[in-house]
């Protein structure tokens, strides 16, 4: 089964909850309107996320590049996770302080990249060993260059984990791939991390100040800061 075929079944069981979500609430009755369009809009966006990874993994020379602001990627990603947050219970924290510049990339890869990664992050944090229901939207300089993530207080977030799954989701071993990251299958993980590498980018672990996460690291556009 091709790797493609995989990542098809881990979406296809990763929609599975948010759907038996809504018709659980519709059947309720009097459920909170805002809560359901926030579950089938979280489900619908891992759909286009994953829609677009095909398209990316399929066509790679079409992917246009262009200066981004790694800021305003991460602003507008802020405002797509606020509601499956609140529908969670998990504090959304966007940080963007400092000036980066711009990076070559590609704003609509790099935005669902960053959504589907902290969509399942989000989903995954109520069942980790937490203290604090916190993930942390947040960029910042390092030695390799711009890191753009998402960060938790938990230090399950590790390379060693992110590679197992990889392995395991490619050969079909589990249908929790990323057991120690997180309880579902991870999808909308692997969806960030197809996407990423459709731009030549890498899904890896990252440390922002004290908290443990996962993000991907940019270069510069050094022709915008040479003028």
């Amino acid at each position: 089964m091709s790797e493609g075929s995989e990542l098809l079944l881990s979406v296809a069981e990763e929609l599975k909850l948010p759907l038996m979500q809504i018709a659980r609430q519709a059947e309720q009755g009097g459920a909170d309107t805002a809560s359901i369009r926030g579950t089938a809009e979280a489900a619908l966006r891992l759909l286009d996320n994953y829609a677009l990874s095909l398209r990316l993994q399929e066509r790679p020379a079409n992917l246009e590049l262009e200066p981004v602001s790694v800021s305003s990627v991460l602003y507008d990603t802020g405002q797509q996770l606020d509601a499956i947050a609140r529908n969670y219970g998990v504090e959304l924290e966007l940080n963007v302080t400092g000036r980066y510049g711009t990076v070559m990339a590609n704003r609509q890869g790099l935005q669902s990249a960053l959504t589907s990664l902290g969509a399942s992050l989000i989903e995954a944090l109520p069942a980790l060993e937490s203290p604090q229901l916190k993930l942390r939207l947040a960029s910042h300089r390092s030695r390799y260059g711009i890191v753009a993530g998402l960060y938790t207080d938990t230090p399950q977030l590790t390379n060693t984990a992110l590679r197992r799954g990889r392995r395991l989701q490619r050969q079909r071993a589990s249908r929790q791939p990323l057991t120690t990251i997180s309880h579902t299958t991870g999808a909308g993980i692997f969806v960030a991390d197809t996407i990423l590498q459709a731009m030549h980018l890498r899904l890896s672990a990252s440390r922002h100040h004290r908290l443990y996460g996962l993000g991907t690291v940019m270069q510069p556009n050094k022709q915008i800061a040479l003028i």
